[in-house]
């Protein structure tokens, strides 16, 4: 009988064999206990893993800064802060579906503590400081057993999503409402007078009163042949804020070659006339020209002729017939107690009528400061246009469509809406290519066509590109810089190769709103040494 060979196997690695599951059992078993462990902490905690499991608690690591950044604690994933925050805007979520559920003692418990933590984070910021793991335990803690609690209420997700969906339409339609009414305020604040240049006027108008003779001085300033010269350099400014035209004089005169061939033309309201024409009777402004005039005194602002004041009166004869007055007033009389503002800055589309022997002028805004010499300007050729204007369009918002609504058929077959716009507040006119082109009456047409605003909703600008469409030639953009009262990052180069720079916006310079940066550019033409201005204007 044959024997089997024998096996030749290694004894050593059958032992290396046993001590590797040796190994592994252990690892198993200590696995378990590990697992056993972590369960039985974790059970007392169980409502926050539940409800919040990507606010797990970090290990007790603390983060010593010197100075803390609040907005990196609430984006850092590992702060307490954040988890702090994201529990609270959980809670804030339930608070909304318990009272719609007329919990209210459920939404009260989650406001308190939503209050809570609200204060933590603001201790947090004051003392900058990190949150730590001892302040917002407590607060985590109690919050996640409220959500765990209003989630045995049945409040599910499909009820939580449905709920929500609802509350951010609502908040959505509450932020629209909010931006129109800011607005709104802010056109308000940019139109409103301070109580500063209010007290300024004041002492002007008391100084008219008490000086006779400024009146006689008033009346022989309006016969000057300088008024009529075309060979003069004329320049038209509507408004009633005394300080800001000031400016624009002042800033026009200082930077003039010749400043005693300048001649502005001012036309205010009844209100201001008086304080206007003090200001610029008691001053001299490098020798040039000021006439100023009223609005009143024109005679060409009338209901048969202006559609604008047509739709003034109209408005305020509604206003007084709604308000259920018993007393018969004249509706001139009405028309003269309305806001003057409107038609001050509508007086721009009359200049051939306000200024019939004229054949170039220069029209300023109130809101602008004058860097360079200007009389260059009358030089440039506008190849048979009426008007010279810095073009706007390099930014896609400043096409026709964003001023004018194209849905208008009688606006969409004559325009096109991709049309540059351009700017007023420092614009060239030839008057003699206006009469000719008739431009006034072509804005009459379009502010007939408006009455119902459906063209355009309110200011100059609008029919300002309809009147004037084709008949306006491109100017260098340097001649006319515009946003120093809206954009605070203008590149200074930009500002100061600029021939005038404007404050349109509602961040006037004379307001305390103003931008700071661009304060000095206005301030610089205002003596603040004189005894009126000392008197009324802090500085």
């Amino acid at each position: 009988m044959r024997r089997r060979a024998p096996e030749f196997r290694r004894p050593a690695r059958r032992r290396l064999s046993n001590w590797i599951s040796l190994l592994i059992g252990m690892s198993i078993a200590a696995g378990l206990v590990l697992f056993l462990f972590q369960h039985h902490h974790q059970d007392r905690f169980e409502p926050l893993l539940r409800v919040c499991s990507f606010c797990s608690v970090v290990a007790d690591e603390e983060f010593p800064r010197e100075y803390l950044n609040l907005t990196q604690e609430l984006l850092s994933s590992t702060s307490y802060a954040r988890q702090l925050a994201d529990q609270m805007t959980l809670a804030k979520a339930y608070v909304i579906i318990a009272k719609e559920h007329h919990n209210l003692q459920l939404a009260w418990e989650l406001s308190s503590h939503i209050r809570n933590g609200q204060r933590l984070l603001s201790q947090a910021a004051v003392r900058g400081k990190s949150i730590t793991l001892e302040e917002a335990h407590p607060v985590v803690s109690r919050l996640a057993q409220l959500i765990y609690k209003a989630q045995d209420f049945h409040y599910d997700i499909s009820t939580t999503i449905t709920t929500l969906k609802s509350h951010a339409l609502a908040l959505e339609e509450r932020a629209n409402a909010a931006t129109v009414q800011s607005a709104e305020f802010g056109q308000l604040a940019a139109e409103t007078m301070p109580k500063s240049l209010h007290c300024f006027n004041i002492k002007l108008t008391e100084e008219w009163f008490r000086n006779s003779s400024l009146m006689k001085l008033s009346e022989e300033g309006r016969n000057l042949p300088r008024l009529v010269d075309n060979n003069l350099y004329h320049f038209c400014i509507f408004s009633d804020n005394v300080m800001a035209t000031s400016v624009v004089v002042n800033s026009t005169a200082s930077n003039a070659d010749h400043p005693q061939q300048l001649v502005f033309h001012v036309v205010t309201d009844e209100v201001n006339y008086r304080a206007m024409t003090t200001w610029f009777l008691r001053n001299d402004f490098s020798g040039c020209t000021v006439e100023v005039r009223s609005i009143e005194e024109l005679n060409l602002l009338n209901t048969s002729f202006s559609p604008l004041v047509r739709q003034l009166m109209l408005a305020e004869t509604r206003a007084y017939h709604f308000a259920g007055s018993s007393q018969d007033q004249n509706a001139e009389s009405r028309l003269k107690d309305t806001n003057f503002a409107s038609l001050l800055n509508h007086l721009r589309f009359y200049i051939p009528q306000i200024q019939p022997l004229l054949e170039k002028v220069v029209f300023l805004d109130d809101d602008v400061v004058v860097q360079k010499d200007l009389t260059p300007l009358f030089s440039v050729e506008l190849h048979g246009n009426v008007v010279g204007a810095v073009e706007t369009c390099l930014e896609a918002f400043h096409r026709f469509y964003k001023y004018i609504n194209f849905s208008n058929p009688v606006v969409s077959s004559k325009f096109d809406p991709q049309a540059c716009g351009w700017a007023f507040g420092m614009n060239i006119f030839d008057l003699i290519a206006w009469k000719k082109a008739n431009v006034t009456a072509k804005y009459h047409y379009w502010q007939e066509q408006n009455a119902d605003k459906m063209i355009w909703k309110r200011g100059t600008l609008a029919p300002g590109l309809l009147a004037f469409y084709g008949l306006m030639e491109p100017l260098d953009r340097r001649w006319h810089v515009l946003g120093l009262g809206y954009d605070s990052e203008i590149d200074d180069r930009l500002i100061e190769s600029a021939a005038v720079v404007h404050f349109n916006g509602n961040m006037k310079p004379w307001l305390k709103s103003s931008i700071s940066r661009y304060r000095n550019l206005w301030e610089r033409y205002i003596d603040f040494s004189h005894p009126l201005i000392k008197d009324c204007i802090m500085h």
